[in-house]
């Protein structure tokens, strides 16, 4: 992995102050009525929080373009809130009775009056109607237009060093459309950055990791190097590959056979074909069958350079290669999205859901919390209610800055890893030994201290933060029923005293000092493209590690769906055997690997860097017995995926 590189991913934009609400995604609540024009229904969350008093610069030009999106809140809102609840707790009769996505679009979906009656308001309005799915209307024109449209002003507002339009205040829509409309996005112009949740070396330029390593935890000790925390320390894994991760989360002679398995991100690989089948048979995987793997694509791609698409290649290799090393029968389709904009990632789950196209999603990208505007939250929670009625599951990186102060200033978590309606993957540093025997887990939280110049010592010792699992109290989200009774309170009330969402929900390997190793196709110094493997963690790999481990859960199910698998994860929170209860000192004294890297990422010519790497060391945030905010629940043990055996 390169150190402590994040790649940008625009899009997410959210900043925000609205709670989500179970069951009340239809955002169309009636004001009260304007004494001088037809009653008015707020689209709450649509003024971003920095778009304050002090901050207004003005007016925007009336005949500046603005490109928004209509979503659709369908005919029953509060019925899809409902329904996605009761399908995925197993203490409900309607439990595991999935819709097909013919069924929940005519149950929930807009109808023709609908969306024909909110066509006919923006056009009205001199808007002109350029997209229509099932989802949402995408509209185009001038400020002027959208003001009338939405009933606000649009003005520029400071925001940090920069100025940026948004409303004055919360835009609305004609209370005879009866909640049609779900929110409206793209009236407020700032970019929204995020990022994969990885630190991936940019594909066309190789990486390589330095030796000497561990071929498993333990086996190379760092004889030569100082002690650290009183004695000498292993180096730093070469790469754990899927034989280890299968026997560490006890997949037995289960492999994901008849399950699906989405993974999102943006852009596509050229190369991932090429790749995959190479990294399996190098590496020990099944090989993969004819048909196995699928990509859906859209037509055209944008903003390439904004959202640095190279950079995805490698989250998307990453995500492939390790579902199939962990589920090596699944079958899996890599969804690429348009760009990193909210409005194509959106895209590419929508299509998943609306296609059906598998029962597990897999996803490495997210943002801030401080970042996330109401609109899109309700956008996001829309799709992921949709797919938890068809047994769908979503399953999000909960980040890998801990608890973003080091990144932001600020303590916060990251989205939609928030969402009470996905489930948030943590991340842990992982010892498996001889043998592949599974040994222990900490928290994933690093801190670096260098070689000393002598070499007798470590300067600083145990240096400073450089990343770790995310994980946090959410500021926004309300506390979901799965978590009550389970994450301590102290944690829940950190934000609001009535409590609020906790991440993570699981945990899975993620530091990069245990990591994985990964195959890819890169450009070497002398131009040539040439398979080359590395090893790398973060979050990104703990999502689809946990995402394939559910997919042999299903198989163990008897290929029967999981769904949103939050209540049922939390149901068997406390059960022997089901989860590793991780601790950042599992063995009672300080941990750490010793790590040599190439200065300039590929070979010793411009020679090395020594390095120790403390583990469980999380910001903040602590890996303590029971539930706790780097690694939720825990890890899956070997008793895990037999749990859902049916009998």
């Amino acid at each position: 992995m390169r150190s402590n590189r994040a790649k940008v991913r625009a899009g997410v934009s959210m900043a925000a102050t609205l709670p989500m609400i179970a069951g009340a995604l239809a955002l169309g609540i009636p004001t009260a009525h304007a004494a001088d024009g037809p009653a008015r229904d707020a689209l709450k969350g649509t003024r971003p929080t920095w778009a304050t008093a002090k901050a207004d610069k003005g007016a925007t030009s009336n005949d500046a373009p603005v490109k928004a999106r209509v979503y659709l809140a369908g005919r029953d809102a509060a019925g899809l809130s409902a329904y996605a609840k009761a399908v995925s707790d197993p203490n409900s009769p309607l439990y595991g009775k999935f819709l097909s996505a013919k069924k929940a679009q005519a149950r929930f979906g807009a109808t023709k009056a609908q969306v024909a009656a909110v066509k006919s308001w923006l056009r009205s309005a001199g808007l002109t109607v350029t997209e229509v799915t099932s989802h949402y209307v995408t509209v185009s024109g001038d400020v002027a237009a959208a003001e009338k449209a939405f009933g606000t002003q649009l003005h520029n507002f400071a925001k940090g060093s920069k100025t940026y339009r948004a409303p004055a205040k919360t835009a609305s829509a004609p209370a005879g459309l009866q909640g049609a409309v779900l929110t409206v996005t793209g009236l407020d112009n700032a970019p929204h950055k995020a990022h994969h949740k990885d630190q991936l070396p940019p594909p066309d330029a190789v990486f390589r990791n330095s030796g000497p390593f561990s071929s498993y935890y333990g086996s190379k000790t760092a004889s030569t190097l100082p002690d650290a925390y009183g004695q000498k320390v292993p180096y730093a894994i070469k790469g754990y590959t899927g034989k280890q991760l299968r026997a560490a989360y006890g997949a037995g002679t289960y492999t994901g056979k008849n399950v699906r398995i989405a993974i999102t991100d943006a852009y596509a690989s050229p190369t991932i074909a090429f790749d995959a089948g190479k990294y399996a048979t190098k590496n020990g995987d099944a090989a993969w069958k004819t048909g196995q793997l699928h990509q859906a694509l859209p037509k055209n791609y944008t903003k390439t350079e904004e959202c640095g698409a190279a950079g995805w290649y490698g989250e998307e290799t990453l995500d492939v290669e390790a579902v199939h090393a962990v589920a090596p029968a699944a079958d899996v389709t890599y969804v690429g999205a348009a760009s990193c904009y909210d409005d194509d990632l959106l895209d590419s789950l929508s299509k998943i859901v609306d296609g059906h196209l598998a029962d597990i999603v897999s996803n490495s990208w997210g943002d801030i919390e401080a970042n996330q505007t109401p609109d899109l939250l309700a956008a996001y929670d829309q799709v992921f209610q949709l797919g938890a009625v068809q047994g769908i599951g979503f399953y999000f990186s909960s980040g890998d800055n801990g608890d973003e102060v080091a990144n932001t200033g600020v303590k916060q978590v990251d989205t939609p890893a928030n969402s009470s309606w996905v489930t948030a993957v943590g991340g842990t540093s992982l010892a498996v030994g001889k043998g592949d025997k599974y040994q222990w887990e900490t928290g994933w939280g690093t801190e670096k201290a260098t070689l000393s110049a002598d070499g007798k010592s470590w300067t600083g010792f145990p240096g400073a933060y450089t990343s770790g699992a995310g994980g946090g109290t959410s500021k926004t989200v309300p506390q979901p029923y799965y978590q009550k009774n389970i994450v301590p309170k102290a944690l829940a009330t950190a934000n609001n005293a009535a409590g609020n969402r906790v991440v993570p929900d699981i945990a899975a390997i993620a530091d990069p000092n245990t990591g994985f190793l990964v195959g890819q196709t890169q450009t070497f110094p002398d131009g040539t493209e040439q398979y080359s493997e590395y090893r790398i963690g973060g979050t990104s790999l703990a999502a689809p590690v946990i995402a394939a481990v559910q997919a042999l859960a299903q198989e163990a199910r008897g290929g029967k769906a999981l769904g949103f698998a939050n209540p049922a994860i939390y149901a068997k929170y406390g059960k022997k055997g089901v989860f590793h209860d991780v601790t950042d000192n599992p063995t009672g004294s300080g941990l750490a690997v010793a790590r040599i890297d190439f200065l300039n990422g590929f070979d010793a010519a411009d020679g090395l860097a020594t390095s120790v790497r403390s583990l469980g060391k999380d910001s903040s945030l602590s890996a303590v017995k029971g539930y706790d905010d780097v690694t939720g629940v825990g890890s899956p043990a070997n008793g895990y995926v037999q749990s859902y055996r049916r009998h």
